[in-house]
């Protein structure tokens, strides 16, 4: 599989894309609140199921993709559209553990664009036009996903962070955004990272807003 950004998508077989299913933890209608993008209406479609399991993720009923219903791409899709979105963003658990071929074909054939946010663990697939990645420590990114980097965003407890931070950098495009954004329960993280952005100005500083404005 692999990424296409910017391209239309050739008309596909409805009927074979329509049925298949994701475990689905959620979707809906929000503000994006982190990233680039912050603050742009966009439909949430969060993919259950996890090989990372971050110990600060505030989603960790995600990981097990067995307690969430399989539904159908026809109806995902479907309420992404009825939303009057103007992209989706597909996020988990680890979205790429899943063949995301059907589902962004049919968003992208409804006039959505597509976003991701990803570990990098897995390969990507799928045609998506906005991929953030946020790279663990403890399991590294997949180097075949750097090339097509859109935004680099790494959460910042500690030091160690940064220079992970910076290795992931080293391998992504010229162009990439990138981001540190400090962990919601780690307050001494802000001042790290705006010391190392004021040092660093090619670095941005991405915050939860939807935490601050408690938007789902």
């Amino acid at each position: 599989m692999y990424s296409l950004k910017g391209h239309k998508v050739k008309k596909k077989s409805a009927s074979k894309f329509d049925e298949v299913e994701y475990p689905l933890m959620e979707d809906f209608y929000t503000i994006q609140g982190e990233g680039a993008h912050t603050g742009k209406p966009s439909y949430f479609i969060r993919l259950a199921g996890c090989d990372v399991q971050c110990w600060w993720c505030d989603v960790k009923d995600s990981w097990d993709e067995s307690k969430h219903p399989r539904i159908k791409t026809r109806e995902i899709v479907s309420r992404a559209v009825d939303s009057g979105a103007t992209f989706a963003v597909i996020t988990g658990g680890e979205p790429l553990l899943h063949n995301l071929e059907p589902l962004t074909v049919r968003l992208k054939e409804n006039g959505l664009q597509v976003h991701i946010e990803t570990s990098g663990s897995s390969p990507l697939s799928g045609h998506l036009d906005w991929i953030t990645l946020s790279p663990k420590r403890f399991k590294k990114p997949l180097d075949e996903v750097f090339p097509y980097v859109d935004e680099l965003k790494v959460v910042v407890l500690k030091n160690k962070d940064i220079e992970w931070a910076e290795l992931n950098a080293e391998k992504c495009p010229g162009n990439t955004r990138l981001l540190l954004q400090p962990e919601w329960d780690t307050p001494s993280s802000v001042d790290l990272i705006v010391d190392y952005v004021k040092k660093n100005p090619e670095w941005g500083i991405s915050l939860q807003t939807h935490k601050y404005l408690n938007v789902p």
